[in-house]
């Protein structure tokens, strides 16, 4: 059985709905960050990275969030949340999911963990103060080439869909004008229709 580890309000809650799409048997396993609980002994060594998520395997611990969904995917075929026998669509499947961590999460995070990448205040205020920009020009892209539709990969939904989905749920803090972006808020609804995703938060949700 697989063991997985997220914290609430995280991107953690992409490779969540992907084990609720694939039926996968897994246990939760809440990280609480109020408690600083990720920068402690027993959660750093299961990711020394003291973030979250992870992902407990038979063969070993998974960190990141794009190789988690690569390895939802991958496991549990019959779930179909991959084209895993076409090198080309899993290529390009892996260049938004890798576009959503290194470029759209990293905007993100300037509004509140400027101190990863600065120590003068002033840096970090203008790092924040940019957010509302580089986030929307981020989405821009996705709204304007990336999102094919309905889903993101076209037709078939796939693990790209709730890393899209959980992003999106941070525009507003953001300070994102969603009406620059009706595609991506429309996907966001669907995917809040799914019982995977209402499943997910759910958990994550519950005390």
């Amino acid at each position: 059985m697989l063991t997985f580890y997220y914290a609430r309000g995280t991107c953690a809650l992409a490779t969540h709905i992907a084990l609720e799409d694939a039926g996968a048997d897994y246990a939760a396993v809440r990280v609480d960050f109020a408690s600083e609980e990720q920068r402690k002994a027993p959660y750093l060594a299961i990711n020394p990275k003291g973030r979250v998520p992870a992902l407990v395997t038979d063969q070993g611990i998974l960190t990141e969030t794009p190789a988690l969904l690569a390895f939802v995917a991958q496991s549990f075929p019959a779930a179909r949340l991959a084209p895993t026998d076409d090198a080309f669509a899993f290529a390009k499947m892996q260049a938004f999911n890798s576009y959503l961590c290194s470029t759209v999460h990293v905007a993100h995070a300037h509004r509140m963990r400027g101190s990863r990448w600065a120590d003068d205040p002033a840096a970090i205020a203008e790092m924040k103060r940019k957010v509302p920009e580089s986030v929307t020009n981020a989405f821009l892209l996705i709204e304007q080439g990336m999102l094919e539709g309905p889903w993101v990969m076209g037709r078939d939904y796939s693990i790209c869909d709730p890393y899209l989905f959980t992003l999106s749920q941070w525009l507003e803090l953001d300070g994102v004008d969603l009406a620059r972006l009706p595609r991506v808020v429309e996907h966001r609804a669907r995917m809040a229709e799914r019982g995977s995703v209402r499943h997910a938060i759910t958990m994550e949700t519950a005390e």
